[in-house]
């Protein structure tokens, strides 16, 4: 599980990545990703997974990016909870 102050950053970081901030109050963690925001393409994804890295401190194995980590904010969010230092 994830905690909130997570989910907040997380969904922050989402936005401004993704060029999505206009739509910033509308995401919560059962907002889809993959396959649900467009901007959310193969480029995105890895400019995300440089992004959690930096702004959370640990490296993200590219074995460990999944389709499911990137199913909804909740499950990015529980994967950024899981591996921060």
């Amino acid at each position: 599980m994830y905690t909130t102050s997570t989910l907040d950053e997380v969904k922050a970081l989402v936005a401004e990545t993704l060029g999505i901030t206009d739509r910033l109050n509308s995401l919560d963690a059962s907002t889809p990703l993959v396959g649900s925001l467009p901007e959310l393409d193969s480029l995105g994804v890895a400019q995300l997974v440089a992004e959690i890295e930096e702004r959370f401190g640990f490296e993200v194995d590219f074995s460990d990016v999944t389709i499911e980590m990137f199913e909804s904010l909740g499950t990015l969010a529980e994967f950024v909870d899981a591996n921060r230092p």
